[in-house]
């Protein structure tokens, strides 16, 4: 099947169900979190599909894998972000936000590996 749509990719797909989980999770996280850890934690979770999307639409292989890495790198930070949320023994279902956050970086991770080797 043809990918048409940066919708079609399966990656971009599991990243919003990660953004999703994370909205959920930090609803859940004190007040005195709303302008800290759970925005910079959303704004982490928008940035991967959306650097995803962006990358996809843009006319070179270089430019794509650019965006794939900054994705990637946003994924990181929110992995980092969730460590430090379950740390601080915040509610939330950090297991679904996990596996999801994690079959994201490692599809990103192969991406990149693929596109690298096209080069």
């Amino acid at each position: 099947m043809k990918t048409r749509s940066y919708k079609d990719l399966v990656v971009w797909q599991r990243s919003i169900e990660v953004v999703i989980e994370i909205y959920k999770v930090t609803r859940l996280f004190p007040k005195s979190e709303l302008y800290g850890l759970s925005s910079q934690m959303r704004r982490a979770a928008v940035a991967i599909p959306s650097n995803i999307a962006e990358g996809y639409s843009r006319a070179s292989r270089a430019e794509y894998m650019r965006f794939l890495q900054i994705a990637y790198s946003s994924a990181a930070e929110l992995e980092t972000q969730l460590l430090i949320a379950k740390q601080l023994e915040y509610r939330g279902n950090f297991i679904t936000v996990n596996a999801l956050l994690l079959e994201a970086i490692k599809m990103l991770s192969r991406m990149l590996s693929q596109l690298r080797k096209k080069e």
